[in-house]
């Protein structure tokens, strides 16, 4: 028999496509937790409890069923942050907040240091082509 771990989920952040960047958002959580299924899909339930302003956005991407990609901290604040591609489950509203219910799989941890290094890229100024190339060399 399988059992669920339950997780506190600490921070959330969207991770998107800018132009030649990668854009963070960061989610202020008011509550939220993270249940490892231990599925044979590997699958993970985030569940964030927002304050409401962010319903509109969330739904857009519900309404295109589009991925996301979310760097999540579980349990405290100091540790490194796990990355996940999930869909959105369903976003329910509960007084002056909704809750928003993500499913999706854990990313290698290996693709945690790619972004790293791409973000200290950019931060060092590279671009276009420039970053492309530089960021081959390093990884």
């Amino acid at each position: 028999m399988k059992y669920l771990k339950t997780f506190k989920l600490i921070s959330l952040d969207l991770l998107e496509e800018g132009n030649e960047e990668i854009v963070v958002t960061n989610i202020p959580l008011l509550d939220g937790l993270i249940i490892d299924r231990e599925d044979e899909k590997s699958q993970w339930v985030l569940e964030g409890v927002l304050d409401r302003s962010y319903q509109r956005y969330f739904e857009k991407f519900k309404k295109k069923n589009e991925q996301l990609m979310l760097q999540a901290k579980i349990t405290k604040e100091s540790n490194q942050p796990a990355t996940f591609m999930c869909s959105i489950m369903g976003i329910n509203e509960m007084d002056d907040h909704i809750n928003i219910l993500f499913i999706g799989n854990l990313i290698d941890r290996k693709k945690g240091q790619i972004e790293r290094t791409l973000k200290l890229l950019i931060d060092e100024g590279f671009q276009g082509e420039e970053l492309l190339d530089e960021f081959k060399d390093r990884v």
